[in-house]
């Protein structure tokens, strides 16, 4: 479970604002990112305690990750460790998800040689003594709302009569324009928009092969995203930050269709299966 700040126990515990500890916080930062399988959660964090950092050096005391949404899970975590990748099938990410690090023993701790706590334990902290698997410390609560970024937020439409093609796929300053001769074009009156997902495909593909032209060195083919910097152009930013969310390395000519199934949500997939409910259904 989620503890608050304002939870009681009875016996010293690690939190932010404790009247336990001398200093006491405990601050979580986390940052959420997903590909098409599966959600990466990073963490960073701060404690104040040295007393019980060394307990988690040691091993005598464990972190554990706790994610509070449509269902509650939580993740047993090594000493070192500062991210998990948690399947998509797994686990369901609501309008309101609530993350917490809790710190656990792992075996019996005596507070004798805490020497991070308040005078008020002075006289009696050689008989505080707390079983294996109790709790140690949590930390502030991170709520993340809001659903994830989608790649349909990189694009927008407009009609246009006056082309001399059905389409026309043009990188703007900060969306990929799809620009449609006529109004039926775009499927408006079907309710499955999985449809326009071929367009989409098509103005992913056309803003990856100008990022290459752009962003490659000396005429090379591909682009190392570790290595170049955050573009300015801003819809050159939008994929450079979509690309590097979905864990994508490196960039090559020959590989974009690969890189768009990294960075798109099953787009092909659901395109192919809106046109087989339209052929099923009769129309």
């Amino acid at each position: 479970m989620i503890y608050n700040k304002d939870a009681n126990f009875p016996y010293p515990i690690l939190k932010n604002g404790s009247i336990s500890y001398k200093d006491s916080y405990f601050i979580l930062d986390v940052t959420l990112e997903e590909n098409t399988n599966y959600y990466r959660i990073s963490f960073t964090y701060e404690i104040s305690s040295p007393f019980i950092e060394k307990l988690i050096f040691d091993e005598k005391a464990m972190l554990i990750l706790i994610i509070q949404s449509k269902d509650n899970k939580f993740y047993k975590l090594n000493s070192s460790q500062r991210f998990i990748d948690v399947p998509k099938s797994r686990i369901s990410f609501g309008n309101r998800t609530s993350i917490q690090l809790h710190i656990q023993s792992n075996t019996e701790i005596r507070f004798d040689k805490n020497d991070d706590l308040t005078s008020f334990y002075d006289e009696f902290k050689d008989d505080l003594v707390v079983p294996k698997n109790s709790l140690l410390g949590f930390s502030n609560i991170v709520v993340w709302e809001g659903s994830m970024q989608k790649p349909l937020e990189l694009f927008e439409k407009k009609l246009n009569e006056n082309l001399s093609s059905e389409i026309k796929i043009e990188l703007g300053t900060e969306t990929i324009i799809i620009h449609y001769k006529k109004a039926d074009y775009q499927l408006g009156e079907i309710s499955n928009k999985a449809l326009n997902n071929l367009y989409i495909y098509m103005g992913l593909r056309t803003g990856l092969m100008r990022f290459i032209t752009f962003y490659g060195e000396d005429g090379d083919d591909y682009v190392d995203l570790s290595e170049i910097n955050p573009p300015e152009n801003l819809l050159d930013f939008k994929l450079y930050q979509l690309m590097k969310s979905k864990f994508v390395k490196e960039l090559h000519f020959d590989l974009i269709d690969e890189v768009i199934t990294q960075i798109s949500d099953k787009i092909i997939e659901k395109y192919t299966s809106a046109v087989k409910e339209l052929a099923s259904n009769g129309n």
